[in-house]
């Protein structure tokens, strides 16, 4: 495994998807509003980090592959902040912007260790759908050029479009050696046949197999699961994110391995599925097979969740818990 992490310096890798920044509101709460029925909380400080695809981005980079991402950034503060942050962590983002689109925000008030609310700040999705234009083609082009690798980080917000798949995936099929990894959202109903890896929790497994009805007390059949994934979107790799059940390995259908949880404390799992899509693909890109790639990820998101907020990978406390 620390082999591994050690190769992954060689690799160049792309993320595009819904570029957002999380901010955080860290307070305390003393005593319940005379308004009306909800806490009142005193603020504290405030606290911003990577999130989206940004977030896949910085976790590549703390793992140490050379990383470029795209998306939309809002010609703003929160789109400089973002970029800021993207850059100190040495990403090289290649962002479209308009001065009518805000940057997409996440606020989530926090006391304690409690979340109270969250809030979001977006415009319609279609404002963030930069898939047409002689801009977007010659960046898209541009970034994928010399890569080994392209994670597309579908978060619904609009960066991910039905165009923007087929010609990754195209590029895919011009270049056999160019891993093509998918977090997909059902909801969006993208055909994404053929992509290299795919990356669904448990309930989005459930949508994409077309199973309905399934209450989170009922047996996961993840044989069948994988089966129906298998035949309806043929990815090279399937794994399975089933969060205190651990992460499940499929191929060509059938289910290879199953691997128990890593996490020993968990505070957070805002961004975890992050780490997973981007120590999976690194570690895949890197040659390693499914099965190590699955328990490689697997530890990285063990690192990310004992943490509060959405944080990307600490390389040195991977590093530690790979040697212990």
């Amino acid at each position: 495994m620390l082999k591994l992490l050690n190769r992954l310096s060689t690799l160049r890798i792309v993320v595009i998807g819904d570029l957002m920044l999380d901010h955080y509101i860290w307070g305390e709460v003393e005593r319940i509003s005379p308004e009306a029925p909800v806490p009142v909380v005193r603020v504290e400080r405030d606290a911003y980090a990577a999130g989206g695809a940004a977030n896949v981005a910085l976790n590549l980079a703390a793992l140490g592959a050379q990383v470029r991402v795209l998306g939309y950034l809002g010609n703003d503060t929160a789109g400089r902040r973002l970029g800021n942050i993207l850059g100190a962590h040495k990403v090289d983002c290649t962002a479209l912007s308009s001065k009518e689109s805000p940057t997409i925000i996440k606020t989530r008030v926090m006391a304690r260790s409690q979340q109270v609310c969250r809030i979001d700040r977006e415009a319609p999705r279609e404002t963030y759908m930069q898939e047409t234009g002689s801009y977007f083609d010659d960046a898209l082009d541009d970034v994928l050029e010399g890569v080994d690798a392209v994670i597309m980080s579908d978060y619904a917000k609009g960066a991910v479009t039905q165009t923007l798949v087929d010609r990754v995936l195209a590029a895919a099929k011009d270049r056999p050696s160019l891993l093509v990894a998918v977090d997909p959202k059902p909801s969006r109903h993208l055909q994404i046949r053929g992509a290299g890896l795919l990356t669904p929790n448990r309930s989005e497994s459930l949508e994409l197999a077309g199973i309905s009805g399934q209450r989170s007390d009922d047996i996961f059949p993840l044989e069948e699961v994988c089966s129906r994934i298998h035949d309806v979107y043929a990815p090279a790799q399937l794994v399975i994110t089933l969060g205190p059940e651990g992460m499940a390995v499929s191929r060509d259908g059938s289910v290879v391995e199953l691997l128990p949880t890593e996490a020993r404390e968990v505070f957070d799992v805002s961004g975890a599925g992050d780490t997973v899509i981007a120590s999976l693909t690194a570690a895949l890109a890197a040659g390693a097979t499914p099965v190590e790639a699955a328990r490689f990820s697997n530890l990285a998101a063990s690192c990310v969740v004992a943490h509060m907020g959405t944080k990307p990978i600490v390389r040195g406390e991977l590093v530690r818990l790979l040697k212990s």
